[in-house]
């Protein structure tokens, strides 16, 4: 599929829009980074979502650029699918409740309300996808999971948006460390936080549930391909890559310099450069 319009888009000519691949798609945190691309038709989103109710929001408000599938992603295996009392913490793990008890409402928030039994899919088994340039992920515990059990997909993706968390509120939850090690394995390297969790610990108490202090808790954090090393990447991978980095991030630096390898190499204009900092100037793309 050739390229939708759009000035950079046009620019780059990749030989197929963008592909997103969203891993617990309710967007309970608001916008995706990849709406953009979606409004503009520069990208195709597979996403999943295990619970129904979220599942059934997403169907009803879809383009016919997104597929939403009603699995649980993993290690392949069947677990259960501990929903709690708010969405947000719901997960295939047993909440903490030693560590919860330290932050105001968490202990009410991870109340486990239901117990649903999931069979997993491996990232690397699922069929319906054909290609991954963007993985976002928020699966509450499973993302070490997904990684490990998804290595061959992701390595062509050029970039994932991950939850990490630094306290361990669930029982063998992997540690922001753990996903770090396992994606610079993968040859990718932190780029941006999108999102920072901090809250107050307990006792201390304030009127407003959420208010903050120093403790974090958990963050987005989006790795990219390891863009030191431009000659792992193919064509393709730059030119997605230098998609990404501009709509769902506005990391123009690293588009630019996505756009100067291209160029390079004469996939692009010679002056493909100049006119993405024109494009900066006048931003209407």
């Amino acid at each position: 599929m050739t390229a939708a319009t759009g000035s950079l888009a046009a620019l780059l000519r990749p030989d197929r829009i963008t592909s997103v691949v969203d891993i617990g798609a309710n967007p309970i945190d608001g916008n995706p980074p990849y709406k953009l691309m979606l409004q503009k038709r520069l990208c195709r989103l597979i996403g999943f979502e295990p619970q129904a109710e979220a599942l059934a929001a997403l169907n009803s408000r879809k383009s016919d650029l997104e597929l939403y599938l009603a699995c649980a992603v993993g290690d392949g295996r069947d677990g259960l699918l501990r929903v709690c009392r708010a969405p947000g913490m719901t997960s295939l793990l047993e909440p903490d409740e030693n560590a919860l008890r330290h932050f105001p409402m968490f202990s009410e928030w991870g109340k486990v309300v239901s117990e649903v039994p999931v069979s997993t899919r491996r990232l690397d088994d699922i069929g319906e996808i054909d290609a991954i340039d963007l993985l976002k992920i928020d699966v509450q515990c499973s993302e070490l999971n997904v990684f490990q059990h998804g290595q061959r997909r992701l390595a062509q993706a050029v970039a994932t948006q991950t939850e990490v968390s630094f306290v361990a509120l669930y029982k063998g939850q992997p540690a922001f460390g753990d996903i770090d090690l396992e994606l610079r394995k993968l040859g990718f390297v932190p780029h941006a936080f999108t999102a920072i969790n901090r809250r107050m610990i307990a006792p201390l108490l304030a009127s407003d549930p959420y208010a903050a202090l120093n403790q974090l808790v958990e963050a987005d954090v989006v790795y990219v391909r390891d863009f030191t090393r431009p000659d792992a990447m193919d064509v393709e991978q730059l030119k997605h890559l230098a998609l990404i980095a501009h709509y769902c991030y506005q990391s123009h630096g690293l588009a630019m310099h996505c756009i100067e390898q291209l160029a390079r190499r004469g996939a692009v204009e010679e002056a493909a450069a100049d006119q993405y900092r024109g494009l900066l100037s006048t931003p209407s793309d």
